[in-house]
């Protein structure tokens, strides 16, 4: 294993990987020419001999076809908002908002009406492509609802009428030029600490990401993908969606993270890639039909957008002989920053989240004086490359609170890089806990806890003491039919930990609170826990 200490906890760009200048429409139009024929985007819903196939050929005319729809609607550089669940059409929806010169928002079928809301007018959505129902919910109405308080809504474009809206479209034209520089989509922040905030992201970033993330992990031409993450979110419509367009591979869509619906499209499908949280996985593994499927073409599985906990790879290896990766990032890097591959060397690589990815710098600071702190040391993690943001839409307190003057996105997560070049994420730097001038980092507690038997999922947070100014609080959702047992958790930790990191404080929950990309609120298990009536 190459060694590459230099005393300080900086990573230097990987240069040998070009960046490619192209945008997301320039992707596609390079995959529809060197794979046209083969399957490009399957749909993930129904009976296996009914469900509808593009190829990239064909996936490429039909966003085409969106494109000139579009553009009879809006002008380039307008924003276009989506709001719907994974569907084959959210996919030309976001490659043909690309080939017109349009900045896609997405937005989260599930939000409510104040955040939807919130999100419309913040960005200055010229129209909508919305769902007209998800999960009982009426998102139509909902949007007719507010327009008048949205003046510059001036489209609202059901989805039940896409194949309309398709035919409306002019006769095949030459499209508006787009840059690779130019906002491809803002993307809303997963609000774990507050209000979200509209990331502008490239289409430079989005599709380099995309195919150093794919590369990094091994895909193939062969590969088909199985994506069960959202895409209003970078890992669906970013990550998975342009990893495996720009390696040749097949996209499944997933109607739903179901662990059965999932594990019926390995089988049905013969799926070999899936990009998921930890949640997912773990729900996949110990559903009771995972033994009756036919998963012999699974061969990979890579996880991110929460801590990964070392005894879930090693379950994922034992159980389905898995390869598995780590990957680490956030919205405004476009977003994945680092990633182990397939093979990995290092002793203990899966209690990292790998290495850059090619084109980006890290380093690792002191928050309070911004100094390059000395390997090892935890700090806050600086991202430099092409896949950062421009800023955030419409906010400039907040861009200047995330970007400095030379170009470093400050993530506002801790983390560290040992001397073989291998990161490690700790926590948020808004989560980490200072008892009695200790720093505690709430990662290393919660991967001690996900290792015990009876526990399923574990968030560790501070709450205010007067003594120590805060302790520590485990937060645990036991595995099915186990009892609450504080006593055995606690001497559990105590073999394993510090005295002053083991929680004093334990809470007992069914579901924790969770964005749409499987991160924990914090935030809202600490305000529930201090709402309570304490005795």
């Amino acid at each position: 294993m190459e060694c590459v200490w230099t005393g300080v906890s900086y990573l230097p760009a990987d240069r040998s990987y070009p960046v490619l200048e192209r945008t997301v429409g320039d992707a596609l139009r390079s995959a529809a020419r060197a794979w046209g024929g083969r399957a490009a985007l399957i749909e993930g819903f129904g009976e296996f001999a009914s469900r509808r196939r593009w190829s990239f050929q064909s996936l490429l005319e039909a966003s085409e076809q969106v494109a000139r729809a579009l553009l009879t609607c809006f002008t380039p550089g307008q924003h276009v908002a989506i709001c719907a669940a994974n569907c084959p059409e959210w996919t030309m929806m976001e490659f043909g908002a690309a080939l017109a010169g349009l900045v896609l928002v997405t937005a989260n079928p599930a939000s409510s009406p104040r955040e939807l809301g919130y999100l419309l007018r913040q960005s200055r959505a010229s129209g909508i492509v919305v769902q007209p129902e998800h999960r009982g919910h009426d998102l139509l109405a909902t949007v007719g609802s507010m327009r008048a308080d949205l003046p510059g809504l001036r489209h609202v474009i059901p989805l039940n009428a896409w194949p309309a809206f398709m035919a409306a479209a002019p006769a095949p034209y030459e499209l508006p030029p787009v840059a690779p520089g130019d906002i491809a989509q803002i993307q809303y922040t997963s609000g774990t600490t507050g209000a979200p905030k509209g990331a502008m992201l490239t289409h430079r970033g989005l599709s380099n990401n995309g195919r150093f993330y794919a590369e990094a992990i091994g895909a193939r031409p062969q590969d088909v993908w199985i994506n069960p993450m959202p895409m209003f979110h970078t890992a669906g419509c970013g990550l998975a969606t342009l990893g495996a367009l720009q390696t040749g591979g097949s996209l499944v869509m997933a109607a739903s993270a179901d662990a059965a619906h999932l594990l019926d499209l390995f089988q049905q499908e013969r799926g070999t890639i899936m990009l998921c949280v930890p949640t997912m996985l773990l729900r996949v593994m110990d559903h009771p039909a995972a033994a009756e499927r036919d998963l012999s073409s699974w061969r990979l599985c890579t996880l991110g957008g929460a801590p990964v906990a070392p005894d879930l790879v090693r379950r994922a290896q034992a159980r389905f002989g898995l390869d598995v990766g780590i990957g680490f990032g956030q919205t405004e890097a476009s977003p994945y920053v680092t990633h182990t591959r397939p093979g990995e060397t290092h002793p203990d690589w899966i209690t990292t989240v790998g290495r850059p990815l090619p084109q980006t710098e890290i380093k690792v600071v002191d928050p309070a004086s911004g100094q390059v702190l000395p390997v090892a040391t935890v700090g806050e993690v600086l991202v430099r490359g092409y896949g950062v943001m421009q800023g955030y839409f419409d906010n400039e307190a907040a861009t200047a609170a995330a970007l400095d003057v030379e170009g470093w996105l400050h993530t506002g997560d801790l983390g560290s890089i040992d001397r073989h070049g291998y990161c490690r994420i700790q926590g948020r730097l808004k989560e980490m806990i200072i008892r009695g001038g200790e720093n505690i980092y709430p990662r290393e507690v919660e991967d001690i806890l996900l290792t015990h038997p009876g526990v399923a999922n574990a968030a560790v947070i501070g709450l205010p003491d007067p003594h120590w100014g805060e302790v520590v609080a485990g937060f645990v959702r036991l595995q099915p039919h186990q009892a609450p047992d504080v006593d055995a958790l606690v001497l559990f930790c105590r073999r394993q930990l510090a005295a002053h990191k083991v929680p004093r404080v334990w809470h007992f929950v069914d579901e924790f609170p969770q964005t749409a990309s499987g991160k924990i609120q914090k935030f809202l298990l600490r305000e529930e826990y201090l709402r309570q009536p304490r005795k």
